[in-house]
This record gives C-alpha cells, structure tokens and sequence, in this order.
C-alpha cells in the first residue's frame, strides 16, 4: 500500500459518543486508568480536549482523517465490514477496501501521544 492508495485513516474508538459519555469517560480516565477501554481516545484526548501534540500532528500530517466512535463505525459500516473489527483500530482507506493499519493490541501497547505519532508516521508509505 502506498500513501497515493490511502484516501484517509479511520481512527475507531473503543468508546460511544455524546457529552455526557464523554464525561464519563474522563473520569473513568482519572480514577482507573488501567481499566480504561479505549488507549487510543487516551493517546489523543486528554480529560477535556484533544492534545495538543496530537492535533499539531494531525493537523500538519497531510493525510485526511476521520474519527468514530464504535457505534458510529458500525452504522456507517455495518453493511460491508459487519463486525470483522475489534476496536480501538486504524483502518486505512483505500477507496475500494478498509485495511488495518493499527490493530488493537499495537494501539494498547503504547503508552503515550508521541508513540502513537511515531507509530502512524512510521507505517505511512513515503
């Protein structure tokens, strides 16, 4: 796959979306961490917002982005991927096809923002 194949990365979260999941979220995030379903809304997000390393990346990366929650994931794609994931993921758009990018066990592994921009950057053809 070379960067002109991919036409966006799907980032899925391992969480639902709405304001007051999002609280809850955050404070799951700072009473148990370690308990927290979803490393990658940890890696980009930090109690309130998106971090700040991480939306300087993405927004200078020059490769479009989309970020889902698990359900909007599974209703915008339901018909043709069905429930072929695990999430959190990174998938990569081809136009034609969804690949994984970033699997689950790869994304939970890393510990901090800067890993995961390493990570993405890394596996970007050049």
């Amino acid at each position: 796959m070379t960067q002109n194949d991919i036409k966006e990365l799907v980032f899925v979260y391992n969480a639902r979306k709405g304001l007051g999941n999002a609280m809850l979220d955050s404070a799951h995030k700072l009473l148990d961490p370690d308990t927290y379903s979803c490393n990658l809304c940890r890696l980009t997000h930090g109690l309130l917002k998106e971090k700040g390393a991480w939306k300087k990346f993405r927004e200078k990366s020059g490769i479009p982005m989309k970020f889902l929650h698990k359900e909007e994931f599974l209703s915008a794609y339901a018909s043709k991927f069905g429930a072929r994931y695990t999430f959190p993921i990174i998938l990569a758009n081809t136009g034609e096809d969804l690949e994984v990018f970033m699997t689950p066990a790869e994304i939970n592994r890393l510990q901090e923002t800067e890993a995961l921009i390493r990570a993405v950057t890394s596996r970007l053809p050049s």
